[in-house]
C-alpha cells in the first residue's frame, strides 16, 4: 500500500490526511488549536496540546482511511514556521509555552538592533528582517526568562526548536532532534547561503549551539518513527507550511508563484538555485533543499489574512461563521468609502512595522455591517497587491499569473476582488489545503511512491480562474485611501512608549 499519511500542524489547528498517489484523500482529521493570550501582542501555544492533538488525529486519520497503521507507506510533516519552544532532552518536557510566530512581545528588541545597525548584515546572512517574527528573538527571550533555561542550555541538556523539530523530537520517541532547511531558514540564525548555522548570527542573539538541531534536507527517510503511531515507517518529508504550499502548487521552475490565504497571507516565487537579492520589504528564504541542494525562493509575508475574517465573527461578532463573511461582504455594492487595516499584531511585508496597530476609517451614519465585511476582504486584497508588486520588483519580470490556495481562497468574491487588484489571473488549486499536499509530494518522494518531480507535475491541480476586471479609477480611488489609512496605522503601539531593549530576566527568576 502506498498511502501516506501527513501531518499539518497549523496556528488554528492541527489536521491529519491519508492520501493515496493519485493525492486522493483516503481519511482526514482536524482539532482546534487553544490559543493563549497572556498580555496584548503577546501569543503562545501549548506544546504537549500540539503533540496530543497531531497524535489523534493521525490516528483517527487512518482509521478513517479504513487502515491499519502499518499499511502506511511514510508519514509527511509540515508546521506553522517561526514559533518557539525549547525543552529538556532528558524528560522531553517543554520548559514554556510555545512562542507562536504572531507574537510582539521582543518588538524593542529587534527596534534596537535596527538602530544600531545590525539589519543590513542580517538580512545579507538569513535573508530575513529584523523583527519579533522569527524565531531568534523569541528563543533568545524564552532563555533569558525561563528559570534554569541558560544553564540547561549550557551543559547540553536544553533543545530549541520550531514546531517540525518537537514533532519530529516525539515521533521517535527522542531519538532525533532534527529541522529541515526551510525551517531553520525561517530561525534567523541559519547562513542560508552557507546552508549551516551562522556562528555570528548566534552570539548577536546570544544562543548557545548546544540547543540547535540538525538540519537535514526536506525530503529523503529522515528519522524513523517510534511505537507511538504504531507505524514501522519513517518521516520521508518536512517543510514549513509556506514552502511546502509551494511544492504542493508545483512552483518548480523560477518565477512560478503562489500565495496561501490561511491565518495570514504568504506569497512565495520560486527563485531558483541562486540566493536572491530580495528588495526592500520582502525576504529570500530556502524553498526546500533536495539530496543537499537548496532551492530559494522570495517571500513577502502578511500577517491578517483568514484571522482577519475570525475577528469579524469572534471580536466584533458580525458573523456566525467566517463562511457567512462571503454573503454579507456581496450584499453591498463596495465598502462605502471604508477602510481596515488589520494591524492587529502589526504589519508584516512590506512595511514591517511591529507597532502598527489596527485601524477602521471611513465611518458615517450610513456604514453597515455588509461594509465593514467588505472592507475586510479588500484589506487581505490589497496587503497581497502590494507584496506583490515588490514581488514583480524582486524578480526583475513581472508574474504573468498567481497560484492560490488556502481556506480563504474558497470565497469567490475575495479571489475576484484580489484579481481585480492585482490585474492578474488568479488560478486556484482543486485542492485548496496544498500545504499538505506539499507535505505528502515531499514524503512520497522521499519514500520512492513517485520516482521524479516530473511524475509529480503530471498529477491534476487546478480547479478554477479568476480573470482580471473592474474599473481601473475605483481600483485606484481604493488603493489609494488604503495606503493613507496604513500610514495613519503605522507606529501607533510606540507612541509614548519606552523603546529601549531589554532582555534582562525578571527579579527572582533565578
Amino acid at each position: 500500500m502506498n498511502a501516506l499519511l501527513v501531518l499539518d500542524q497549523g496556528t488554528t489547528s492541527t489536521r491529519a490526511l491519508v492520501v493515496d498517489p493519485e493525492l486522493r484523500t483516503l481519511g482526514s482529521a482536524q482539532l482546534p488549536l487553544q490559543q493563549y493570550f497572556p498580555a496584548p501582542g503577546l501569543v503562545e501555544h501549548d506544546p504537549l496540546e500540539i503533540w496530543q492533538a497531531s497524535l489523534q488525529v493521525a490516528q483517527t486519520a487512518i482509521a478513517r482511511a479504513g487502515l491499519r497503521p502499518a499499511e502506511i507507506r511514510g508519514v509527511g510533516l509540515t508546521n506553522q514556521r517561526e514559533t518557539t519552544l525549547i525543552w529538556s532532552r532528558r524528560t522531553g518536557l517543554p520548559l514554556h509555552r510555545a512562542i507562536v510566530w504572531q507574537d510582539r512581545r521582543t518588538a524593542a528588541a529587534c527596534t534596537a538592533l535596527r538602530a544600531s545597525g545590525a539589519g543590513a548584515w542580517v538580512a545579507e546572512r538569513s535573508g530575513l528582517v529584523l523583527d519579533p517574527y522569527f524565531s531568534a528573538s523569541k528563543l533568545r527571550w524564552l532563555l533569558d526568562h525561563v528559570p534554569d533555561a541558560r544553564r540547561l542550555a549550557a551543559t547540553g541538556e536544553l533543545a530549541f526548536g520550531t514546531i517540525d523539530s518537537w514533532l519530529l523530537w516525539q515521533l521517535s520517541g527522542g531519538r532525533a532532534h532534527l529541522t529541515d532547511a526551510s525551517n531553520a531558514s525561517r530561525t534567523q540564525l541559519y547562513d542560508i547561503q552557507q546552508a549551516r548555522w551562522d556562528p555570528e548570527l548566534l552570539a548577536l542573539w546570544d544562543i548557545p549551539p548546544e540547543v540547535l538541531p540538525e538540519v537535514v534536507d526536506s525530503s529523503g527517510e529522515l528519522c524513523e518513527i517510534s511505537g507511538a503511531l504504531g507505524i514501522g515507517p519513517a518521516v520521508y518529508g518536512v517543510a514549513g507550511d509556506q514552502q511546502a504550499a509551494l511544492f504542493g502548487q508545483r512552483c518548480f521552475a523560477p518565477g512560478e508563484a503562489k500565495c496561501t490565504y490561511g491565518t495570514g497571507c504568504f506569497m512565495l516565487a520560486n527563485a531558483g538555485s541562486a540566493r536572491p537579492h530580495a528588495p526592500d520589504g520582502l525576504l529570500a528564504t530556502v524553498a526546500w533543499q533536495l539530496g543537499g541542494r537548496l532551492s530559494y525562493a522570495l517571500e513577502g509575508s502578511v500577517f491578517m489574512g483568514g484571522a482577519t475574517v475570525q475577528w469579524l465573527r469572534d471580536g466584533l461578532q458580525l458573523i456566525d461563521s467566517a463562511e457567512a463573511v462571503e454573503a454579507l461582504a456581496a450584499s453591498v455594492p463596495d465598502s462605502g468609502g471604508v477602510v481596515l487595516v488589520p494591524a492587529f499584531t502589526g504589519l508584516g511585508a512590506p512595511h514591517w512595522d511591529p507597532d502598527a496597530r489596527g485601524l477602521l476609517i471611513g465611518l458615517s451614519r450610513g456604514t453597515q455591517r455588509g461594509h465593514i465585511a467588505r472592507a475586510a476582504l479588500e484589506a487581505i486584497a490589497l496587503q497581497v497587491s502590494e507584496v506583490l508588486d515588490a514581488m514583480n520588483t524582486g524578480l526583475g519580470t513581472p508574474l504573468r499569473t498567481l497560484k492560490v490556495d488556502g481556506g480563504a481562497s474558497r470565497n469567490d468574491l475575495l479571489m475576484q476582488v484580489q484579481s481585480d487588484l492585482a490585474g492578474l489571473p488568479l488560478t486556484r488549486a482543486a485542492q485548496p489545503e496544498t500545504t499538505a499536499l506539499g507535505a505528502a509530494l515531499l514524503a512520497g518522494l522521499g519514500a520512492g511512491v513517485w520516482p521524479s518531480m516530473a511524475a509529480i507535475e503530471a498529477l491534476p491541480l487546478a480547479d478554477r480562474t479568476f480573470s482580471p476586471g473592474g474599473d481601473p479609477q475605483t481600483r485606484a480611488g481604493l488603493q489609494a485611501r488604503w495606503r493613507a489609512a496604513v500610514a495613519r496605522s503605522r507606529g501607533w503601539a510606540s507612541l509614548g512608549q519606552n523603546t529601549d531593549v531589554d532582555f534582562s530576566p525578571p527579579a527572582g527568576s533565578g
